[in-house]
């Protein structure tokens, strides 16, 4: 049996560069964010982490600045249980990409690169031509990269970048954001569906958008979960709980809960894979031994 990893978390100290992105679109002004406006740590999440037996995870930065690799890597260097750290570089400027990088390059959680596609002005930004040789670098240093996307227009985006880097490791984080409060399927079914056709392009089951976190249930997020394992298969998805964005939807115990509710009719390899053995062999994390996480 693998070890559990949660494949996609966050720390952040609220006020700082690293919660900028709540005061940008779509985002300013929205009261139901009033509960991710403090600051959270490893501290806080290590106890989450021992009442569900998850084992290790990689930690996402929260906001493009160069400042968030160090802050990163500081708490994976201090917490055994942080084996994965995927951080940010400027993209659009390919020399700085590799100055940025060399700083990280001893570092074994380095693990990957983001950027906040999401709160870019322009949709097409991944597209320029700058940021897709930013990318050939990132393939080159054998990184992966986490994609994040909030739109239709976001996700069609995902083939073209992966053919135009076919080494990159890709994995498009939130299964792209699929409208299940709303209950519908397209264009986001059909988008994906083009994304999977592509080899390198990997997803996460992660920071899904249910509705209301006393409400929803894993049956809310059955039919989106199934159609990315039909299409990527259990060796091509992974498990992130989106904590601490997880507290908007009844807290990490119950994203949790429910996501395993919905892989439980999977058999025992393809539940391992999800839960770590994906995350594992995209990553290529440098995990030696199970260790449980504590302060």
């Amino acid at each position: 049996m693998r070890p559990v990893i949660d494949a996609h978390q966050h720390f952040w100290s609220y006020g700082t560069y690293q919660t900028s992105w709540m005061e940008s679109p779509p985002y300013a002004g929205d009261s139901a964010f009033q509960p991710l406006r403090r600051s959270f740590g490893p501290d806080d999440l290590a106890p989450e982490l021992q009442a569900a037996g998850v084992r290790y995870t990689v930690a996402i930065e929260a906001a493009d600045g160069l400042a968030e690799n160090e802050a990163l890597l500081g708490n994976a260097r201090s917490h055994a249980w942080i084996a994965g750290v995927v951080g940010w570089v400027p993209l659009a400027n390919p020399t700085e990409v590799e100055r940025a990088l060399d700083a990280c390059a001893n570092e074994p959680t380095f693990v990957g690169v983001r950027h906040l596609v999401n709160v870019e002005p322009d949709p097409d930004w991944i597209l320029r031509p700058d940021v897709i040789q930013g990318l050939q670098i990132l393939a080159t240093r054998g990184l992966a990269f986490d994609y994040v996307g909030i739109s239709p227009r976001h996700l069609e985006h995902v083939p073209v970048i992966a053919r135009k880097v076919p080494d990159l490791r890709i994995v498009i984080d939130h299964l792209g954001k699929p409208p299940v409060a709303a209950g519908g399927f397209e264009p986001w079914s059909s988008l994906l569906a083009r994304a999977a056709q592509v080899p390198n392009v990997f997803a996460k089951v992660s920071g899904l958008d249910a509705g209301e976190a006393e409400r929803w249930t894993a049956a809310d997020i059955t039919p989106y979960v199934d159609r990315a394992l039909e299409l990527f298969g259990p060796e091509r998805l992974m498990f992130g709980s989106d904590w601490p964005v997880a507290n908007l939807r009844g807290g990490y115990s119950k994203v949790w809960r429910e996501t395993n509710l919905v892989l439980a009719r999977l058999s025992p390899d393809e539940r391992d894979r999800i839960l770590g053995g994906t995350a594992i062999a995209f990553y290529r994390l440098p995990i030696s031994a199970v260790k449980l996480p504590r302060s």
